[in-house]
């Protein structure tokens, strides 16, 4: 059951200037630069949501020069409608401008029942990769991530699916979301042995959730040549402004509860936030705009990936752009609260 297109749009055309709108970075050793930005439609793309303002958002993207949309099998909900309803707006709106899209899509959490359909087996992932293409309709996807780390199957394994997407012309760059740096410089090691591009790294990385630095994943990124794109870069929504004064209830933390729940917008969260808001306000900027230039203010983060469920926010976060740069007593002061 498709989303209806209830307010048919008219036909679109990108804007001129769109490739002056937007700042570009080169992902690790690789010829490919994504824009600063790059467009998530890990929510608001299902069939749950509003195929009209679905479409405005991604038209908008491309008229802001976000050429990146990145996409998983799973996504939705149902699994795999965010890949269906994009496939209809790329066929109605975007068809003329394939090639300067960048499209990526993923396989590694569960998508279907049985034991092949779920983490690293070869099987789940050549099967994954031709159910989104179709889903899509699309001969290729500039990107195919290993969605997540698969303890159980061999890193060979996994990593030679991948080498066989590229190999047979369904995929031209590879990637991988969420594991370390040990396993990430491992598979480095053999698709570099293999000859596939290793393009990039989606990690987790907020203000919030600095595991990458920790883990130092982005020294092995840097080290290897490849590049990065982050994701809940707004830790979920909480580096806005949006829970200063409590949860509200159309929230995420106040409807969903699948991936932030009230129960996180503790007193000593609201305290971060609040101090690290006064710090934007100084900056003339908003938290959330803040949150996203402290990301790009490291060169290892090629892109940051936003999800949006208005055109308006879109704008919003593009406009962080206008201030990346910070001052030593800027970094200074944030870092202070965030310890």
């Amino acid at each position: 059951m498709h989303i209806n297109d209830t307010y048919p749009l008219p036909t679109y055309t990108a804007g001129e200037n769109r490739y002056d709108l937007m700042q570009y970075r080169r992902c690790g050793q690789s010829g490919i630069q994504l824009p600063l930005l790059s467009l998530g439609l890990w929510h608001n793309f299902g069939d749950t949501n509003d195929f009209t303002q679905a479409r405005t958002i991604l038209r908008t993207a491309f008229d802001l020069g976000i050429c990146h949309f990145d996409l998983a099998n799973n996504y939705g909900p149902p699994y795999g409608s965010a890949e269906e309803n994009f496939g209809r707006i790329f066929k109605k709106d975007f068809a003329p401008y394939r090639d300067e899209l960048l499209i990526s899509s993923k396989a590694g959490w569960d998508m279907w029942p049985g034991p092949y359909g779920n983490f690293g087996s070869r099987k789940y992932l050549i099967a994954s990769c031709d159910q989104s293409l179709k889903r899509m309709g699309l001969d290729y996807v500039d990107i195919f991530y290993h969605h997540r780390p698969d303890p159980e199957t061999p890193l060979e394994e996994t990593m030679g699916a991948l080498d066989q997407l590229v190999r047979q012309g369904k995929a031209l760059y590879v990637g991988v979301s969420q594991y370390n740096a040990e396993d990430t410089a491992r598979a480095a090691g053999i698709l570099k042995e293999l000859g596939t591009p290793f393009l990039i790294h989606q990690p987790r990385y907020s203000m919030l959730d600095r595991w990458v630095e920790e883990d130092g994943l982005l020294d092995t990124l840097q080290e290897t040549g490849i590049g990065s794109i982050v994701f809940s870069p707004l830790a979920q929504g909480v580096l806005t402004d949006k829970y200063l004064k409590g949860v509200p209830g159309d929230s995420r933390a106040g409807k969903d509860g699948r991936y932030l729940q009230a129960s996180h917008i503790t007193r000593e969260v609201v305290a971060k936030v609040t101090a690290l808001n006064a710090i934007a306000l100084k900056r003339n900027q908003s938290l959330a705009q803040m949150a996203i230039a402290w990301l790009l203010k490291d060169k290892r983060v090629t892109s940051v990936l936003i999800g949006v469920s208005k055109a308006e926010q879109l704008r919003d976060n593009v406009a962080a752009l206008d201030n990346l740069n910070f001052t030593t007593a800027e970094l200074e002061e944030i870092e202070a609260i965030l310890k």
